[in-house]
């Protein structure tokens, strides 16, 4: 088909419109019952490309509505970009008056609607994998997809490789046998690696069976680096130095997403935006933890035009097509070419007109991390991993979910579960251990009635115990296991949002904290609900999330170094930044792209270690674990370690010699599985994946099961299974995740092979100046009052140390407080004649900030 049809074709040429080739390719392809990946530029017109075929046929014939009206599914990986692309598709729909409903069903659809979807599906659905497999483990789900033409998904390269992943290809395998005919879409605009997303999408997992249709061209982005004015700090990573500049930008653009990495950053961000907006600008805050109103409420009136800017994490990266979005601003390293390209495809999404981003490093690291990206962008450059194989816990899951669905017989469900992608390789060996594990929990556990889930016929034919069990896979289905949330609750108010419990078990009644873009005073705990009244006083703390704790990995390490060891490079990089590198070329030595640097010195009667790795703040936390356990063996007396997304940071009671012996391969033999064995990472792992595998219950018909319950259950059955079942399919899962996810051992595997006999150890008599980040790093705790000043001194003394003296000290006070507690949000006491959260309201200096370990400035 070389033209659209009638209305398609007027409904183009009104709006000045030529279908992109790439648009007629997959009408093409469509046509030909053909499956297709379509990779393009942002502002391409993918998502219409997707969408077009299914309008068209769906135009050509009124489909009754009733069972078997479902022609296409979506899915994507976010409930907003679900809302988003619905109300973009109504608008052609309602335009050229077709026939054609379109609904969405997610987590947050409300239940009357999901039962009235069952009886009368929509033509189109947009849904997520979540709720996918929930269709799908539906008694009426043969029927419910039996006239599915297309199953179309949105960003795939943000859920192939992860454990929504695997969900959802299972998903896709069963979909392949309730409906042999429907075709496969997937979008994406940034792919490292094709062809596995090729076999994702296929119905038999090979990457054959799949078209590959990859969009050329486009515009380039406009990038650009802001620093603030007078001083780049050494350290920290929150960017809120930069508060002001970033604040002028919004105020000089229509309409600009201003991009964290992480939720208690967004906040931190926010509040310092709302203390500089003297123009009143509406400007808005979206977060995972907020409420769905919440959420839904900023969508809507970013949609709508009526917001200036918007502070988000990831939360906002995937596909939402708001035209009028004229700038993005990254605060923090984007940690990624992909990433990055995803976040600055959010401004302008037009692919013939370039999309304008201002990355906004927090300190002189990030600055060169930036000045990498930048490069990689240049050079058409993408990162990331290939997907991995699909995990056991999620394979338990689906099962159980079949088995709620109709009964089977295991060699079927083998087959149809092997033309998943992710489960090519699967065994039958694995697979029938993760089978009986779901039918009775396995040796160890089988004489508990609690685990039988599942029993056989006498024909091999494999059934669900009871309606109890469908229940609770119901309410414990998902593969995303958070920390224990509380929600936040205005005292005869609405619910704010979550925030975990951690956070609020470290909270007196009168403690005030920042959270939905204003300061909160903690009154109680009411079950399992924070209740908060507006306002506080005192200086007000920011929640982290597990998110946050959790260490993001840059996958520009590679050309950090390069740029690090070639001063002809430096030519990207601010004067700042560029005397810092000529001061540590002079005191030390610049690390060597294939090699690896490390540094000895002494300070405050201990001995530090500095090892420049640069392979993300994950490899460098396991790393640091078993450099420690190492240097404890050779008796250097460890007294602890840091690691950053750069630097592996040890210090220790004496001097470490032989430095190499520490870094050497065989460090992930014994000391590797050791460090695993005593652990408790191991602990974490499994209660996540034994919740995810449907052993321990998140939730419970009838009653609400405490988080510290589900700790100590996951506990003792983690002991039980290791005493008495130690190749237990989920304790086996349970290592391969710990090993080759949650500790990055591969990096670390590639990082000691290209170091090897590449080692350079220098031993200073002081600190170093690319040390001297990771020491105020190491030196931040929260304490109150008089330690500021001995912070304040010793953090002078280090900068004097590299610098003799050069830095000014306002520059100095602006490093060692930068992200931590300095007063953001709306202060309880208005000063200089303002009214609380006016710019009158200006913040104190925090009387909370991180103090100086006993042996640093005190010995």
């Amino acid at each position: 088909m070389g033209t659209l049809p009638e209305p398609f074709a007027a409904w183009f040429a009104g709006r000045g419109w030529t279908p992109r080739p790439h648009q007629l390719a997959l009408l093409r392809a469509a046509e030909a019952g053909e499956s297709a990946l379509l990779i393009a530029p942002t502002g391409g017109g993918k998502t219409l490309a997707g969408f077009l075929p299914s309008l068209i046929a769906l135009g050509r014939t009124s489909r009754p509505n009733g069972p078997g009206a479902l022609h296409t599914l979506y899915v994507s990986p976010l409930k907003a970009l679900a809302v988003d692309i619905a109300r973009n598709l109504l608008a052609p729909v309602e335009e050229m008056g077709l026939p054609i409903r379109i609904e969405t069903r997610t987590g947050d659809t409300p239940q009357n609607r999901r039962s009235r979807q069952r009886e009368d599906p929509p033509h189109i659905l947009l849904t997520t994998p979540e709720s996918l497999l929930l269709l799908l483990a539906a008694p009426e789900a043969a029927a419910f997809f039996a006239g599915l033409g297309a199953v179309v998904v949105d960003e795939i390269h943000a859920l192939a490789g992860t454990k929504r992943g695997d969900q959802l290809a299972l998903g896709l395998a069963r979909l392949a046998r309730l409906a042999p005919a429907a075709r496969r879409v997937g979008l994406s605009a940034t792919v490292a690696h094709p062809e596995p997303l090729r076999a994702f999408l296929s119905p038999g997992g090979a990457p054959g069976e799949v078209r590959l249709m990859q969009v050329k061209g486009g515009a380039a982005p406009e990038l650009s680096v802001m620093l603030p004015e007078g001083h780049l700090p050494w350290g920290g990573h929150m960017g809120l130095a930069s508060a002001p500049e970033i604040y002028r930008r919004i105020r000089d653009a229509r309409v600009t997403i201003v991009f964290v990495n992480t939720r208690a950053q967004s906040e931190l961000i926010f509040q310092a935006l709302w203390r500089l907006n003297d123009d009143n600008l509406p400007i808005a805050l979206h977060h995972g933890s907020l409420t769905v109103e919440q959420r839904r409420k900023v969508e809507a009136a970013m949609a709508a035009g009526k917001l200036r800017a918007v502070v988000a994490t990831a939360s906002l990266d995937l596909g939402i097509d708001w035209g009028d979005v004229d700038q993005v601003i990254q605060v923090g390293a984007p940690k990624g070419v992909a990433r990055l390209l995803q976040r600055v495809g959010r401004a302008n999404h037009r692919m013939d007109e370039p999309s304008r981003a201002i990355l906004v490093p927090a300190n002189r690291f990030e600055m060169i991390e930036c000045a990498a990206a930048l490069e990689a962008v240049r050079h058409e450059e993408l990162d990331g991993d290939p997907p991995r194989p699909g995990g056991l816990d999620v394979l338990a899951q689906h099962i159980l979910a079949m088995a709620c669905h109709a009964p089977f017989h295991p060699d079927a469900l083998f087959a149809e579960v092997t033309r998943a992608a992710p489960y090519a390789a699967l065994s039958r060996r694995e697979f029938d251990d993760v089978l009986r594990f779901v039918e009775d929990g396995g040796y160890a556990l089988r004489s508990y009635d609690r685990f039988r889930k599942l029993f056989r016929d006498a024909e091999g034919m494999v059934h669900v115990r009871d309606q109890r069990v469908a229940r609770q896979l119901r309410m414990n289905l998902g593969t995303i296991v958070e920390s224990p949330m509380l929600k936040v609750r205005l005292r005869g108010g609405p619910v704010l949002g979550e925030v975990e419990e951690w956070f609020i078990s470290t909270l007196l009644p009168g403690d005030c904290f920042i959270f939905a873009g204003q300061t909160l005073r903690f009154e109680a705990l009411d079950a399992m609900t924070a209740v908060v009244s507006r306002g506080g006083e005192g200086e007000p703390r920011v929640p982290a999330y597990a998110g946050a704790r959790l260490p993001l990995s840059t996958w520009l390490a590679a050309r950090v170094r390069e740029i690090l060891h070639d001063p002809k490079k430096w030519r990207l990089l601010p004067a700042p930044v560029r005397e810092w590198l000529q001061l540590q070329r002079r005191q030390s030595a610049l690390p060597a792209p294939d090699g690896l640097l490390i540094e000895t010195f002494p300070r405050g009667g201990r001995w530090f270690l500095v090892a420049y790795c640069f392979e993300g703040r994950l490899a460098h936390q396991t790393l640091g674990m078993l450099v420690t356990k190492r240097m404890e063996r050779a008796g250097f007396g460890p007294l602890g370690y840091l690691a950053t997304d750069y630097v592996l940071a040890a210090w220790s009671a004496f001097e470490p010699t032989d430095v190499e012996t520490l870094f050497e391969e065989d460090i992930l033999g014994e000391e590797l599985e050791e460090w695993m064995a005593e652990s408790s990472m191991l602990r974490r792992t499994f209660r996540n994946i034994a919740t995810i595998a449907g052993l321990i219950e998140k939730n419970h018909p009838g009653q609400e099961k405490r988080p510290r319950q589900m700790t100590m259950n996951a506990d003792l059955i983690y002991d039980v299974l290791r005493k008495h079942e130690p190749d237990h399919v989920l304790l086996r899962a349970t290592r391969q995740e710990a090993a080759g996810g949650l500790t990055d051992v591969a990096r670390i595997g590639l990082l000691l092979a290209r170091a090897r006999g590449r080692i350079r150890h220098l031993r200073l008599d002081r600190v170093s100046p690319l040390a001297v980040p990771a020491l105020i790093e190491e030196g931040r705790e929260w304490v109150a009052g008089g330690a500021e000043d001995a912070l304040l001194a010793e953090a002078e003394a280090l900068v004097e140390d590299v610098t003799g003296g050069a830095e000014h000290f306002v520059g100095l006070l602006a490093e060692v407080t930068e992200g931590v507690r300095i007063r953001p949000g709306v202060v309880d006491k208005p000063r200089h004649g303002g009214k609380a959260g006016t710019r009158g309201d200006r913040p104190r200096h925090a009387r909370f900030i991180r103090s100086v370990p006993k042996h640093m400035g005190r010995a």
